[in-house]
């Protein structure tokens, strides 16, 4: 099993090629971009994935992050990809993501930083 670390960095690595896909591009400019809409897409699916794999006592142990939103936004979105609303994922992306990236990094300064 994989250390949940790696799954942390994993959700930030995520958020980060996230951040970079959208420089630069509106709201209006995602909802009309089919290749935009996938790749961000994909990224929030590894998010959902990597909280999934950290242990139940660790998202306990956290509970300023809201694991199981994320998990049932990536179960939503593996199981019924054609009811996917694109202007949640915007949010997901624009809003979400960044705020769930500080926390993350927080979280490894705190706990997987050698002093």
């Amino acid at each position: 099993m994989r250390r949940e670390e790696l799954y942390l960095t994993d959700i930030i690595e995520a958020a980060d090629a996230i951040q970079r896909f959208l420089v630069d591009v509106g709201q209006n400019t995602f909802l009309r971009n089919e290749l935009l809409q996938s790749a961000v897409l994909q990224k929030l699916m590894i998010i959902g994935e990597a909280a999934s794999r950290l242990s139940k006592e660790f998202r306990d142990k956290h509970p300023e992050i809201e694991w199981e939103d994320i998990i049932g936004f990536r179960n939503i979105v593996v199981h019924a990809y054609f009811a996917v609303e694109w202007s949640i994922v915007w949010v997901a992306a624009t809003q979400e993501a960044p705020e769930l990236k500080r926390k993350i990094t927080d979280i490894l300064a705190k706990e997987y930083t050698s002093s």
